[in-house]
């Protein structure tokens, strides 16, 4: 008789654990589509089914709305980021897999799958299995017993079995449910579990191994000394409630049928279509037992396939794009030559024939990822294909300088081409140690985002992609991400040279093919003189960085927690009674059980009520206590990724934070940025404008701003050529109450406030492809009255329709449409038999060639004034970029000269059939300026 053995999986952890094993290397189909997650998925299945033959199994997934952890604790997960795209289609891919493999999903609202495992696991114990719950998630620790495990993927492959023996030796604790009391104290920020604040992993064990469970701890707080005896006393219920939060729950209403969840053949019938469409061809010869017949499932005329994509222009990087499982070459299979130039002499020799070189590739190997704060390890070079160099610079300070400086003139060399992967990284550290990199510039990792703005723009995708190469990862280095991750200085060198040695290799051998890729898009122009002018634009900006005000944001702070506790009272008053503000269940009944301001509230599938910003909003003037509700939400979103964020972002060496300005991320061509996200701080209410008062120019000098006017709407006057709106703009009218004149059929002077507010909304609402319903709900008018306005302004601005048709067809025909530099971005969904897919492409058709030209322009302008700035030796600096706007800092007495400079180069960025008007201001403060 077979033992009985059930494996429980946790479907999302495994989900996400494949994407990112693939992040830098994803696979990609013919068809254009990431099966990452569904192949890592898949695989592990499969190992998991072959190495250990359970006789029973199931998959858990978390359910669709919230849970009871959601009801009791709004801000539960709240911090983590909006899913991936890529695991949002593959969800429902992998479940069908699943139920090919035959085997049972279990879902039950308002429980997490770690409930439901947790549950299974504790009512097949009782029938006598051996249950192993199949996640990466430490949680689970707190449910082994002698008959339930762990069942834990390892990096790099194979599994690791964790039972009682193992938790408790893990932890040193004895007994696997204190698990639940460390997660307690300590909280999991993955979570946004609070836990105490202060208590880490060590104190947070060695507190449960001295008082055995929080329980006992809270009882007995006389017994610690200082500033922790104040964190636990001062932080009791919420280490409590945190305490609950971290309890997988084993209640949850199931019943035990064992026969339900025996293992059954694979139902291959309904397996091989999916794995064919999505060109596993060697998982289904190895799962299915014989070759399959063809790549492509047929698609039934009625229903559009999971995968129904455009039929694609050939192109050179389809053509390139490996199937999702073939084999690569990699360093132990390519004939290569590294060099290893570890003397003063061969270094020497080195920067000699890099010196006379028209062209070289170059990397830094450094000791973190913050370029203002790490230090160099070791630089790579490399002159033609297959042959690098590494040499190692030293721990020591000064003896790295002067390793760095036998390089300098090299670096500094203006005749020469300097090639890297994010070379903008690269120029900023080695600036740090006393070397300008000067010449043109080539980063493989623009070029191709010019190319393919949508796709993954890291070295190891490239390689895979344009040379069927894969790069050493640099997790065979330090290993995987956490506590025992190395640093580079720790790996020994002769590991080093070689993976460094590579990075400069492959950069050299990418940019000789994409900058073919290039010539034959017609896009060498845009490319070397205004996307990599402009990477030195941003890197100097970044170098500089911007000054933060540390008493202005304490004062913030305290003024705005203050307002928070001060915001509860008022909501309770206005409630009747007490309850927890965080909890969007209490919140929802509430609302809509006590106060009844909404007697056609609809409710969750879960029961609960639906109480997010978008609802709260339309119901704000219903009564008061929503709009205190949700100023209250917006403070807690303030605090905590701003006013309280900030500081830790300064750098020490220099006193101020150095924003990174990214330039490869959006698929318009705008820029971004991170740590912090500049374009993220809210100005349309006081709290958020408050945050730019933080942002202050440095002593002797003003904060100076300029902001392009309506940009995107004289972009559109210009792409369609409407002569009404040309006339508006040339004449400096009131650009919104001139639509309202039109759309009313008034005087302009009679155009009333109420008039303009609706116009605007549909003046910057028809850019992005707004619908009528669209404009009905933002403006809160019956759904007839938006279509009037709607047909009225094309009426009004009927070459704007005309303009929207035509990029449509224009996007139909050639596969992409353009700025008017020549930007491309790629609409492959744009034939999609799925409307709501086609009607996104339809809506970026229109709107991506007016953002992409208004990211064109300040791109163009941002290099034309630093520029001139450098040329006329004035000591002011770009120092922000925040969409439509410049920020300087400025000596007072260039204030005049920089005005000038400044306006005219946004203003004569690129002759528009309009004006081109930048607004500006000055001030001590960001927001005195803005």
């Amino acid at each position: 008789m077979q033992e009985k053995r059930l494996f429980l999986l946790d479907a999302y952890a495994l989900i996400y654990r494949s994407y990112y094993a693939f992040i830098k290397n994803p696979r990609i189909n013919s068809k254009g589509i990431n099966t990452s997650a569904v192949l890592g998925f898949v695989n592990t299945l499969e190992e998991l089914l072959k190495k250990e033959n359970p006789s029973h199994i199931a998959v858990g997934f978390d359910p669709q709305g919230p849970t009871f952890r959601h009801e009791a604790y709004e801000q539960y997960k709240a911090q983590r980021e909006e899913t991936p795209e890529v695991i949002r289609y593959s969800v429902p891919i992998i479940k069908e897999i699943i139920g090919a493999y035959n085997i049972p999903i279990i879902e039950v609202p308002r429980f997490e799958a770690d409930d439901v495992i947790g549950t299974l696991a504790k009512l097949a114990e009782k029938e006598g299995f051996d249950t192993y719950m199949m996640t990466p998630d430490k949680d689970y620790g707190q449910l082994v017993s002698p008959h339930i495990f762990m069942y834990r993927p390892k990096f790099g492959g194979d599994f690791e079995i964790l039972g009682p023996e193992e938790i408790k030796a893990k932890y040193g604790i004895e007994s696997p449910e204190q698990v639940i009391d460390i997660l307690g104290l300590m909280g999991d920020s993955s979570d946004n579990i609070p836990g105490c604040p202060g208590v880490g992993e060590k104190t947070a064990v060695k507190l449960i191994a001295d008082f055995g469970g929080i329980e006992n701890l809270l009882a007995h707080t006389d017994r610690l000394k200082g500033a922790l005896k104040t964190k636990i006393e001062s932080n009791r219920e919420q280490i409590e409630f945190s305490r609950f939060l971290a309890t997988i729950r084993t209640d949850v209403p199931l019943t035990f049928d064992e026969e339900a969840l025996r293992r059954e053949p694979v139902n291959a019938e309904k397996l091989r279509p999916i794995f064919e469409e999505l060109e596993f061809r060697s998982l289904t010869e190895r799962v299915l037992g014989n070759k399959p017949a063809s790549t492509t499932m047929p698609k039934p005329a009625t229903q559009p396939s999971l995968f129904d994509q455009a039929e694609q222009p050939e192109s050179s990087e389809t053509q390139a794009v490996q199937p999702a499982e073939s084999k690569l070459t990699d360093i132990h299979t390519v004939p290569h030559t590294y060099h290893l130039v570890d003397t003063t002499e061969k270094m020497w020799d080195l920067a000699a024939l890099l010196a006379c070189a028209p062209a070289f590739a170059f990397d830094s190997e450094t000791t973190g990822i913050d370029p203002m704060s790490v230090e160099l390890v070791g630089l790579s070079f490399a002159l033609k294909e297959h042959e690098a160099y590494y040499v190692p610079i030293p721990d020591d300070p000064q003896k790295a300088r002067e390793t760095v400086r036998i390089f300098k003139s090299a670096l500094e060399n203006p005749a020469s081409l300097k090639i890297g992967q994010n070379i903008k990284y690269d120029y900023i550290v080695l600036h740090n140690y006393g070397v300008e990199v000067k010449g043109n510039l080539f980063d493989t990792m623009v070029a191709h985002y010019l190319l393919q703005p949508e796709q993954y723009h890291n070295m190891d995708y490239l390689a895979n992609v344009y040379l069927g190469y894969k790069p050493v990862a640099i997790e065979e280095l330090i290993g995987p991400k956490g506590k025992k991750q190395l640093s580079m200085r720790q790996v020994p060198i002769e590991q080093i040279y070689q993976y460094a040695a590579e990075d400069a290799d492959v950069t050299l051998q990418l940019k000789n093919r994409l900058e073919k890729e290039l010539t034959r898009e017609k896009m060498e122009k845009l490319f070397y003189e205004m996307e990599m002018p402009l990477t030195r634009v941003l890197a100097d900006m970044e170098i500089t960085g911007v000054n933060v005000d540390t008493a202005e944001l304490k004062s913030s702070s305290d003024l705005l927690t203050r307002r928070m506790g001060e915001l509860e009272q008022e909501i309770y008053q206005l409630a009747g009674t007490t309850f927890n503000v965080s909890s969007a269940r209490q919140v929802g009944e509430i609302l809509f059980d006590r106060l009844k301001i909404d007697e056609k509230a609809k409710k969750t599938k879960t029961g609960q009520y639906s109480t997010t910003e978008e609802i709260l909003e339309k119901l704000r003037s219903r009564h008061p206590i929503v709009g205190k509700i949700l100023d209250l939400r917006g403070i807690r979103k303030l605090l905590s990724t701003y006013i309280n964020a900030l500081p830790e972002l300064i750098n020490p060496r220099t006193g101020k934070i150095h924003t990174s300005f990214n330039q490869t991320v959006t698929a318009t061509g705008r820029l971004s940025s991170s740590n912090p996200n500049l374009q993220n701080i809210p100005i349309r209410d006081n709290e958020g404008r408050e945050i730019r008062r933080a942002f202050v120019s440095d002593p002797g000098c003003l904060f100076f701003s300029a902001d392009y006017s309506q940009i995107e709407l004289r972009i559109m006057a210009h792409l369609s050529g409407d002569r009404h709106m040309i006339e508006a703009f040339r004449e400096g009218s009131d650009i919104h109450a001139a639509t309202a004149a039109k759309i009313y059929k008034v005087p302009i002077d009679e155009v009333t406030s109420d008039m303009r507010r609706k116009a605007k909304t549909a003046n910057f609402g028809i850019i992005y492809g707004i619908s009528v319903f669209g404009l009905a709900e933002r403006l809160n008018i019956p759904r007839s009255e938006a279509k009037v306005l709607i047909d009225g302004y094309f009426e009004s601005y009927p070459q704007i329709k005309e303009y929207m048709n035509k990029s449509i067809e224009v996007a139909r025909e050639k596969g992409y449409v353009e700025t008017i530099c020549g930007r491309k971005r790629m609409l492959p969904d744009i034939h999609s038999h799925n409307s709501v897919v086609r009607g996104y492409a339809e809506r970026n058709a229109i709107n991506a060639p007016i953002q992409g030209s208004a990211a064109d322009i300040i791109k163009i302008a941002m290099i034309r004034i630093a520029r001139r700035l450098e040329e006329e030796g004035l000591k002011s600096r770009m120092i922000l970029q925040v969409h439509d706007e410049l920020n300087f800092n400025v000596p007072v007495d260039e204030l005049d000269r920089v005005k000038e400079i400044v306006c005219r180069e946004m203003e004569n960025a690129y002759p528009l059939q309009v004006p081109l008007v930048a607004d500006y201001g000055t001030g001590h403060n960001w927001l005195e300026a803005h």
